[in-house]
Parts: C-alpha cells; structure tokens; sequence
C-alpha cells in the first residue's frame, strides 16, 4: 500500500480540515469556556431552553465563537441564517430580513449569525437594526475585536455581550485528545502521541484550538507511518514548531491593551513587566515610531519636570529609531523604557494643561489684558495696547506685580508641583514668587 493512501478519504470531508471535521455538535462535547456555559451558567441555560437573545461572542480566535453559534443552530427550533460581510450587499440583506419578518409573522423565529460581525460596515450593520428592534430576528455576532468599537451602539445595545477568553493548556489538550478519539479526526489511523507532545502543541497555540488542530493535523500527516499506525515523537514536531505565534493585531483590541500595559508598568515604575511589554509589542510587529511616539507623550505625560531629561532621551530615542529601524532599535526603545520607567514620577504637567483646558472651556475666549498686548501701530497705542507694560528683565529681582492673568481668572491656579525628583526646585522656586508678591503686593 502507498504511504498517502493511508490519508486518501473516500467521502465528502477528504480536504475539510480537522477543526471542522471534529467540531463540538452540543454543549456535552464543548471544552472550555465553563464561566459561560458550565452547569448552570447562564449562556447554557439559555441554550439548552431555545431562548437566545440576540447576542454578540467576543474573544479571540480559537476560543468557540463559530463552534457555539453551531450548536445554537443545532439546538433552536427556529430558521438558522449566516451571513458573510464580503458576500452579503445591503440588498441581499434586506430581502431575507423581509422574508424573516413574513414569517415571524407566522409565528417561526429566525437567528441570524454573523461571523466577523466587525467586517460589516456600518451601512450593513444599520440594515439589520429595524428588524432587531420588531423581533424579526435574533442576531448572533462573532467578532475578535471590540465591540464597543466595532459595532454600532445601536446594535450593540440591544445585544447582550458574551466575553470569551484564551482557553488553557489543559483545555487543548483534551481537545487534542477528543480529536484522537473521534472517528472523523483520522478516519481509522491510530495516532500514537504523548502527553508531552500534546502539550508541546496546545501551549505553541497560545490558547486557540483551531491552531492547535491544525499543528495536531500537520504533525499527523508528516508521522512516522507503519500501516495504519502513525507515530508522532518530538522530532516531528521540532520540524513544525520553531516559534511561538504571538497574537497581535496593530489594528485591534490587543493593540490597544499591550500599549496600556506599558504606560502603567512604566508609571508604576516596575521596571522588568515595562520592558516584557514594549518587546512583546516588537514581537507582534509593532511599528517602533509608534512605540517611540508613545514614550515621547509619557516622558511629559508621567515624568514632566520631575526629570527635565526624560523628554530629551524619549526624543532622541524616537530620532534612533527613526534613523535605523527594527530590529537593532529595539534595544533603544528596551532602553528608554527602563529610564522612563526608573525615573522620578510627577504628572503635574499633565493636570496643569487639563486644569487649563477646563478653564477655557468654561470662561470662552477671555480677551487680552491691555497692557500685554502689543502695540507696533499708533492706533493700537492710542487705544491703550501696552499701557503700563512692565519689563521684567529691567527689574532687580526679575519679577513685577503686572497682571497678566484676564482678570475673571484671577487667582487661578493650574500648576500644582510636587516634591519628586528635580520638580522640587520648581516648587521651591514658586513659593519664592509667591513670597515676593505678597511683600511687595
């Protein structure tokens, strides 16, 4: 018998891949996900009783988006209806929303699944909105993104918002396990495998199960083969897996998260989690300008006039960056961060700018005090611009008791300095003004 016979199938799924071949068909066979659909959970019960509401499942790939929309489709007693942004118009959309709406109408339910609901653009999304609010249909959308971002707050209120998560090592593992055992995982090989080598594969799939079947497969089909017996040892699998696939999307949620998570190990001041974080970024193909950018925000952001420098060396890394690029940038992006993240903290800069902006928008346009303007016309002279100007340069402290302040704001005060790092002398120094106005006020 030829070696590839062993994997020739004889019937419709011979080039289905094994994640669809051995797809959960109810809840019982589900793994994972148990905070959601455990005993008793309330997405369970909501299954298992033919109430769905309309709902959106969002988390990452590989988690069960798809598998429990299935399910749900396996489980209802309405008309299961999906739709693909690319291939679904406005009009292909309307009319089979009519069609539902006809047979509500009748009494028979229709829940419409829509995976990669982000996909959908506005217009798409709006389309379905009318018939969410009659109860034409039931909506079910699957999205890797943010919902708060991605769908319309129109749609996205009248949903409810299931959060899937990664799931475990151990979870994949006896998903791996499951797919083993399943007639139509291998149609009749015996797969032999380790414990250890199944785990090898479920932790190089970072938490999704559709990478981790498709590792399992391919690990499978390129096996040391003896009749129908497949042996699968960790040479094979040092052959597929080289490096851990980092999940990172520039665009979405994750991108959002990871850079949140460097602004707050470096304002916590926690040096080693700052620079895990900024090199995962660089991992998942991060733009090192945008990082720079970041820091150069945080450096007067978080650090201000606690450490004068701190601008300078975020500056100087972004013109570093810029002038030679990934990969040899990343060890000065590794190094600013852990300056920034060493450095004396004060966001008294940052408060200062939103306590000024506050005031603007509440007091409008306030004009010019007169005599800070300048007056390089006669007109402007005679109408008093620049009357009564005081040179601060020509005074013997520096310092004079001119206004400059419009006077509905008089006495305001937006700058608030602490006492870390260099901005002591800051504060020290306004205290001296402070004391010389009030004795030669």
């Amino acid at each position: 018998m030829k070696e590839e016979s062993l994997f020739s199938l004889a019937n419709e799924n011979e080039n289905t891949p094994l994640a669809d071949r051995v797809r959960p068909q109810n809840l019982s066979e589900f793994v994972g996900q148990d905070d959601l659909i455990g005993p008793g959970k309330i997405l369970r019960e909501l299954i298992e009783k033919d109430r769905v509401p309309s709902l959106i499942l969002w988390g990452p790939p590989g988690t069960g988006k798809t598998t429990l929309a299935e399910i749900i489709a396996q489980q209802t007693k309405a008309h299961f209806i999906t739709f693909s942004a690319v291939t679904s118009s406005i009009k292909d959309i309307r009319k089979i929303m009519e069609e539902a709406e006809q047979n509500r109408q009748f009494g028979e339910k229709t829940i419409v699944f829509i995976d990669e609901i982000h996909r959908f653009n506005k217009a798409q999304q709006d389309a379905f909105l009318p018939f969410v609010e009659r109860g034409s249909i039931t909506l079910i959308g699957a999205t890797t993104e943010n919902p708060s971002f991605e769908v319309n707050s129109a749609l996205l209120s009248r949903a409810k918002v299931f959060v899937l998560h990664s799931l475990s090592t151990d979870d994949i593992i006896h998903l791996l396990k499951n797919a083993i055992k399943n007639p139509a995982g291998f149609h009749g090989l015996d797969v032999e495998i380790s414990v250890e080598n199944l785990r090898i594969i479920a932790e190089f799939g970072n938490g999704d199960a559709r990478s981790s079947l498709n590792t399992l497969e391919i690990a499978v089909l390129n096996g040391k083969k003896t009749g129908k017996k497949v042996v699968v040892d960790e040479s094979i699998l040092n052959q597929l897996i080289n490096t851990k696939s980092l999940r990172y999307d520039k665009k979405g949620d994750e991108h959002y998260n990871l850079i949140s998570a460097l602004h707050k190990s470096m304002r916590n001041s926690d040096v080693d989690a700052a620079v895990y974080w900024v090199n995962r970024m660089l991992d998942g193909g991060e733009d090192p300008l945008y990082i720079a950018r970041r820091l150069v925000r945080f450096a007067s952001e978080d650090v201000g006039l606690a450490d004068t420098n701190s601008l300078n060396v975020a500056i100087n890394t972004f013109q570093a960056c810029k002038f030679i690029g990934m990969p040899e940038c990343g060890v000065h992006l590794t190094e600013c961060v852990i300056y920034l993240a060493c450095t004396p903290k004060s966001n008294s800069v940052y408060v200062a700018q939103q306590e000024a902006e506050r005031a603007i928008k509440k007091t409008g346009n306030l004009p010019v005090p007169l005599q800070i303007r300048n007056a390089p016309t006669k007109l402007m002279k005679d109408l008093n611009y620049g009357k009564d100007y005081q040179y601060a340069q020509d005074a013997p402290d520096k310092l004079t008791n001119m206004r400059t302040m419009p006077p509905e704001l008089e006495g305001s005060q937006f700058y608030y300095p602490n006492e870390q790092g260099n901005e002591i002398r800051f504060k020290k120094r306004i205290e001296q003004i402070e004391a010389w106005h009030k004795k030669n006020g």
